[in-house]
């Protein structure tokens, strides 16, 4: 692993305002998981209560591994989120869950850690507390509210040797795995779609558009040169070219029969993507990132998927017209 300067190092973290005081040392060596023991941070997604469930009932699946305590306080500002606190902290102390004060407290009570704020602008900062300990975190999506912390937040990971990964559960929906390994050969084009709903403290894709830009390019792989963005009052699509010539399009619902899926257009034959079902094969990944330290999303795909939702967004701001990645992040 390369190792980074303290100079480089410190940019983006003081550009994202976080202060020097979260900043020690890198570890000696990557982590490793010493125990099952989960702790969540932030009870403001359905997520968090989602995961609880799942552990609880100890498929074998799961190896063993379950939530023993929950940091609540995750978005600061999005009503939507915060009004669910209070409701989901009642489920999962249910579920025998403990309640702490922080995240320090949290950290000194679990193994490894789910960190589940709805509030993608947080992450970078509560993230950052996590690395410290060194356990391997999964970081749900969005990785971040923007690239550049999102590039700040991997940095940070490899300073302290910590593994992670971020994925919106849309990636391991049925079918998505078989064409990756090659069902249909070489991947021609795919075409996605997902609800588009909106928050306005995050640029548009990254709130729920995200599902199905992740599983254009779980399909299609790194490489996307340009996103176009075309708007209606019931619909958004976004038409991205590959360095290689290949097309993909991504579809936001905004109004109207709200669904995920898509098709994708293979060398040997053309595959249903979807339909979504659950949590449960992500939470399965999850466990065996845990286990392993070997996150099953590369980082330049997650990053990627960050540029292409800014793209999209400076696209709107510029009537529609194609925005290439290579000037988004520079």
């Amino acid at each position: 692993m390369k190792k980074l300067s303290r100079r480089k190092f410190f940019a983006p973290v003081l550009a994202a305002g976080i202060g020097l005081s979260f900043v020690k040392k890198a570890t000696a060596s990557p982590s490793q998981a010493t125990g099952k023991r989960v702790g969540i941070i932030g009870l403001d997604t359905s997520h968090s209560v989602a995961f609880t469930k799942s552990l609880l009932r100890g498929d074998a699946a799961f190896k063993g591994y379950k939530v023993v305590a929950a940091y609540p306080q995750g978005s600061l500002d999005i009503v939507s989120s915060t009004e669910r606190i209070p409701g989901y902290i009642k489920e999962v102390t249910n579920m025998g869950v403990e309640i702490v004060n922080s995240i320090a407290e949290l950290l000194q009570k679990v193994d490894v850690v789910l960190l589940e704020t709805n509030d993608g602008r947080r992450h970078l900062e509560q993230a950052m507390q996590v690395f410290k300990s060194g356990k391997r975190t999964f970081i749900d999506k969005p990785i971040a509210a923007s690239l550049k912390d999102a590039k700040a937040i991997f940095k940070a990971a490899e300073m302290y040797n910590v593994p992670i990964f971020s994925s919106s559960s849309l990636r391991f929906a049925k079918g998505m795995s078989e064409i990756k390994n090659g069902s249909l050969g070489k991947i021609k084009g795919a075409d996605t779609y997902s609800p588009m709903k909106f928050e306005k403290t995050h640029p548009d894709l990254f709130w729920y558009g995200i599902h199905g830009v992740e599983m254009l390019f779980t399909v299609m792989g790194t490489g996307c040169k340009s996103v176009q963005r075309s708007i209606d009052k019931d619909q958004e699509v976004c038409i991205a070219k590959w360095e290689d010539g290949r097309i993909g399009t991504f579809r936001g619902i905004k109004n109207g029969k709200q669904d995920y899926g898509g098709t994708a257009y293979g060398e040997k034959g053309i595959s249903t993507l979807g339909p979504y079902n659950g949590y449960d094969p992500l939470l399965i990944e999850i466990v065996n990132f845990f286990e392993t330290g070997i996150s099953p999303v590369d980082k330049k795909e997650t990053l990627e998927i960050c540029a292409f939702i800014e793209a999209a967004d400076l696209s709107k701001k510029r009537n529609g017209i194609a925005v290439n990645l290579k000037n988004i992040g520079s």
